[in-house]
């Protein structure tokens, strides 16, 4: 240990040289990013309890902080907006008013996306608006490289728009309370985001015969029908039918004790049974028990020979399966296209882990990658980021899944199906509790996450949401990622680690020497250099103490500076890893460059437009 000392520079004692080690292990597994992010947050966590440098109570204090219970609440109410079809009914709108034109498309798109966003998470409003992306996509022949990475610059900026848009804007607003300083008021933000979204359209508009390459890189199967996917997916020689015959091996048994997709690569679909004088399509459930002359849709990874000695050997008659098929039996039986959400635990996972069949009574038939359809055994295939899963099964249990399943986001669904929301006719009361919360927040008569709780309490009393949904909607590894990362402000005011980056970043551009504006042009690219690395919620915590303590040494208004780095955290337009831009990576065929070169110009106009007006609005 003292030789570590000795080896120290004489500005740095030990416990800040340990807190640095830290921020630099978890900046090297962040960009990694070969463990989860909210797993290196607790890694974090920990290590500062264990080193002594914070006590065990500081280390956890971000697990009863009101702005991470706000965050929580927040994904509830935005997954009402979703679940009572407010948003899809902003998405029709578009569809109907933009038309031909493809400049209309782009403007009227980030307009909606910018004003939804302002009051849901980003990732989930880009969710939603992919599907209508790609239809219009489909309607207007043109590439989804032209339309997604408006789509997802969108996103980003919606996080500028308010105070709850976003889980920088809450954490910086935290850090300026915890100082003693007065925070951010619900609209502070939007005056910048504003702008910036009206620039971003102009922008984008400009730019984006750059992102065209010729090509239509992925299919856009909005208006297709289930045996265009069928072909697409290459099942034709995949999709079978049988029905068992009297004596079948298979009839008393359940789907899970045959095991037949592990050992004979037989995947069960759906079931066809003949109840009540008619044929009823059900599900295919791991605990469904087979009968007699149940007929079953089936997805087989063997050859016509094989297949056909399987159904000597089970008591099996093979029944000719057409794509037509789907059309008649497109009120029963389905099949949709999900992406996967980026930073959640379906990442990493095989397909058969997943238990799609256990959780959801659906299977996974393909999996499209980079563009390409992967031929082999699916169950044994990790999902990546990016990748587009096939799923087929009964349509209750797809629109279900869809619905309570925040892992994975609507691509596309072939037109034999009808989507529905689950409570469509409580959308009015959806935006009255959201009324109703943004109100309270403006006056200031509760706190903002008081004000959270009640627009929760009246969706769940207009029965916008229930329990399950509530609890399904919250995103934890943010949250997890947002408690883990909060003891580094505390961690680097504590060891003088703040007091020596504010020392550095002043010596760097000059201190009072230099210009005001100047000074916020090198806080916003310090952050935004920080932001390529690590996650913007990671990025908010550590800059807002520098941001707060360079104001107090320079005699700027704190509120200003900390301004500057919300808004530069959220503005992640350079890197495809950031989690919007993670999900139209693959539907737009994007390369690193692609963010780059939009991205970049992009960023620094963000950036002096909020150095423009941050010394108008924070005098």
């Amino acid at each position: 240990m003292q030789t570590i000392i000795n080896y120290l520079p004489s500005f740095m004692q030990l416990p800040l040289f340990w807190v640095l080690a830290i921020l630099a292990v978890a900046v090297v597994l962040f960009i990694q990013n070969k463990l989860r992010m909210d797993i290196i947050a607790l890694m974090v966590l920990l290590a500062f309890s264990l080193s002594g440098i914070l006590t065990t109570k500081e280390a956890l204090a971000g697990f009863g902080d009101p702005n991470v219970i706000l965050l929580a609440l927040l994904y509830i109410i935005g997954d009402a907006l979703a679940r009572t079809g407010v948003a899809n009914q902003m998405s029709d709108w578009l569809l109907r008013v933009a038309g031909a034109s493809e400049a209309k498309v782009i403007a009227l798109l980030m307009l909606s996306i910018g004003t939804l966003g302002a009051f849901m998470s980003s990732t989930g409003i880009v969710a939603i608006f992919i599907p209508v992306t790609l239809a219009i996509c489909a309607s207007l022949n043109i590439s989804p490289r032209r339309l997604m990475m408006p789509l997802a610059v969108a996103g980003l900026i919606s996080g500028m728009m308010t105070l709850i848009a976003t889980a920088p804007n809450l954490v910086t607003h935290a850090e300026l309370v915890k100082a003693g300083y007065e925070g951010f008021h619900f609209f502070s933000f939007t005056p910048i985001g504003a702008l910036v979204l009206v620039l971003g359209i102009l922008y984008m508009l400009a730019v984006r015969r750059w992102l065209d390459d010729g090509s239509m890189p992925v299919s856009v199967n909005n208006d297709d029908s289930m045996a265009h996917l069928i072909e697409e997916y290459k099942l034709n020689g995949r999709a079978k039918m049988v029905v068992l015959s009297e004596g079948s091996h298979f009839i008393g048994k359940t789907i899970d004790e045959l095991n037949l997709r592990s050992i004979y690569q037989l995947n069960i679909i759906a079931i066809q049974r003949y109840k009540n004088f008619r044929h009823i399509t059900l599900a295919a459930f791991g605990k469904d028990q087979l009968q007699k002359k149940d007929i079953l849709l089936m997805d087989i990874g063997v050859d016509e020979t094989r297949f056909a000695q399987l159904c000597e050997e089970f008591g099996m008659q093979q029944i000719e399966l057409k794509g037509e098929y789907f059309s008649t039996q497109s009120k029963s039986v389905g099949m949709a296209e999900l992406g996967v959400m980026p930073e959640t635990e379906t990442i990493g996972q095989t397909v058969d882990a997943l238990n799609f069949r256990s959780n959801f009574g659906l299977s996974v038939v393909g999996i499209k990658r980079e563009g390409q359809i992967l031929q082999n055994n699916l169950l044994t295939e990790t999902v990546k980021s990016g990748d587009i899963l096939l799923v087929m099964g009964v349509w209750q249990k797809i629109t279900a899944m869809v619905q309570i399943r925040k892992d994975f986001f609507l691509i596309g669904m072939p037109k034999e199906s009808k989507q529905a929301v689950p409570a469509a006719s409580q959308a009015p009361h959806a935006l009255f509790a959201l009324v109703i919360m943004i109100g309270l927040m403006i006056s200031g008569l509760v706190p903002n996450v008081i004000a959270a709780f009640i627009a929760c309490l009246l969706l769940g009393a207009f029965r916008c949401i229930d329990m399950k949904s509530a609890y399904e909607s919250i995103h934890f590894p943010t949250l997890i990622l947002v408690i883990g990362m909060m003891p580094f402000s505390l961690a680097m005011q504590k060891t003088g680690g703040v007091a020596l980056m504010v020392e550095k970043f002043i010596g760097l551009t000059g201190g009072a020497n230099t210009a005001y504006p100047l000074i916020l042009i090198g806080l916003f690219a310090l952050t935004a250099v920080v932001g390529l690395f690590i996650s913007t919620s990671a990025t908010a915590i550590l800059m807002a103490p520098i941001a707060i303590e360079v104001a107090r040494q320079l005699g700027y208004p704190p509120t200003a500076l900390v301004m500057v780095v919300a808004i530069a955290s959220s503005a992640a337009f350079m890197t495809p890893i950031s989690p919007v831009n993670s999900m139209v990576v693959s539907l737009g065929n994007y390369r690193f460059s692609d963010f780059l070169k939009v991205g970049l110009p992009f960023t620094v106009i963000t950036m002096l437009v909020t150095a423009f007006l941050v010394p108008i609005l924070f005098p």
